[in-house]
């Protein structure tokens, strides 16, 4: 145990990052969001859901009609009679009946062909761009961080619930608040007998180290709410996503989703939540794997939104990039472009929008993108976080409208 200290505990245990511990950083317990009281700061909230790896948006949101789709992925398409029909010769992938049944209440939309100019297919370079809403050069800082810059800066406002804070939560002069909410992991040296005292001050240390103790102490906590939000049967195996290209581990989506619950019931003036699920990155045998996983995404999303209904929240699904369109030898896709955002939530039109990419008409093999992604973010920033728009993505002029 002497060779233990608090600090390394805290950062060993995932509870916050070391460079949070020595200046007080970003790191939040549950207690500082569920008390966040802030009149100014009411209004509509935004949960956006992140799906690292680069969804598979053409067995996402299936082309079945297009006599392309078959062509291109013989032993992985679809056929009529297995998609959840939607219009337009298009239908969901199997894995998502709960969104299905969002869609068949004019609840879910589906924004098709969002992309940008000059791709990249870097998993890195690609979550930087879309998280950054910079295509032509990187950036520094993300595009919800440069919100929270001009809406006062309280870390609190913009709230993650994964293991690190991500790219999109930081601003130039502010960033926005991570609240682990996942397993603890113990080093060597630690069990149960000197717990106690992790969470207790220590006479003499910073401000920043006591308020890293304090998010250990409230991550006992954090995981008693998750306990009581998502019953056993709901939560497969209580384990961490695996680590992907492009995102750690982090806890199952149900998990991150009922504390987001937790907070906007408990009234918490916090504006942005930022979750996400990993593990889409499928070269090879995809077709099974990425209904499996799309699965794990519908149960608690349609959930979520179910128990949203009524309240002023808005959610936003995306991933880095989508897939090529013709399979690969391996039966899985590559790296590739334009994709599907999905949208729902309060004042949302259920349907289908965006011009549909070509499936003949390709960029060396890729979709040619229909719809700017930052149309989509300006929409969100300015119709669900009452933000200016055109300044916080450098002059954008686009907006995505539901007419």
């Amino acid at each position: 145990m002497d060779s233990i200290t608090r600090r390394r505990f805290l950062t060993a245990s995932g509870v916050v990052a070391a460079g949070a511990l020595a200046a007080g950083g970003t790191a939040y317990g549950l207690g500082d969001i569920l008390g966040f009281r802030d009149d100014a700061a009411a209004g509509r909230i935004l949960v956006l859901v992140t799906l690292y790896g680069g969804n598979d948006g053409l067995n996402t949101v299936i082309p079945y009609a297009d006599p392309a789709y078959a062509a291109n992925r013989p032993s992985m398409a679809y056929g009529p009679d297995q998609v959840l029909p939607l219009a337009e010769g298009f239908g969901l992938n199997p894995g998502l009946a709960g969104l299905h049944r969002l869609w068949g209440d004019d609840r879910l939309a589906i924004v098709r062909g969002v992309g940008y100019p000059r791709p990249d297919r870097s998993h890195f370079r690609s979550m930087d761009i879309w998280q950054t809403a910079n295509p032509e050069r990187p950036e520094n800082t993300g595009w919800l961080g440069r919100w929270l810059d001009r809406a006062g800066g309280d870390p609190r406002l913009a709230v993650s619930f994964e293991p690190v804070l991500p790219p999109l939560l930081a601003g130039a002069t502010s960033a926005g608040a991570t609240v682990p909410g996942g397993a603890l992991k113990l080093p060597r040296g630690v069990d149960d007998k000197v717990l106690a005292g992790f969470g207790a001050p220590a006479a003499g240390e910073s401000a920043g180290r006591a308020r890293a103790a304090a998010c250990y102490a409230d991550l006992i906590r954090v995981q008693d709410l998750v306990d009581e939000a998502v019953p056993d049967e709901e939560d497969e195996d209580g384990s961490e996503q695996p680590a992907t290209a492009t995102g750690g581990q982090a806890p199952p989506l149900d998990r991150q989703l009922a504390l987001v619950t937790r907070c906007i019931e408990a009234g918490a003036a916090t504006r942005v939540y930022s979750v996400s699920l990993g593990g889409f990155d499928f070269h090879a045998d995809e077709k099974s794997a990425q209904e499996a996983i799309l699965a794990s995404l519908d149960k608690p999303l349609a959930a979520f939104a179910e128990r949203m209904a009524g309240r002023k929240v808005v959610v936003a699904v995306y991933s880095e990039f989508g897939r090529r369109v013709r399979a690969n030898a391996s039966d899985g896709t590559d790296h590739g472009t334009a994709s599907s955002v999905l949208l729902m939530g309060d004042g949302i039109p259920g349907g289908l929008y965006g011009e549909p990419p070509g499936l003949t008409d390709l960029d060396d093999g890729d979709l040619r993108h229909t719809v700017d992604f930052r149309d989509v973010y300006a929409m969100l920033l300015a119709d669900v976080l009452d933000a200016d728009a055109h300044s916080i993505l450098g002059g954008w002029e686009g907006r995505l409208t539901f007419s």
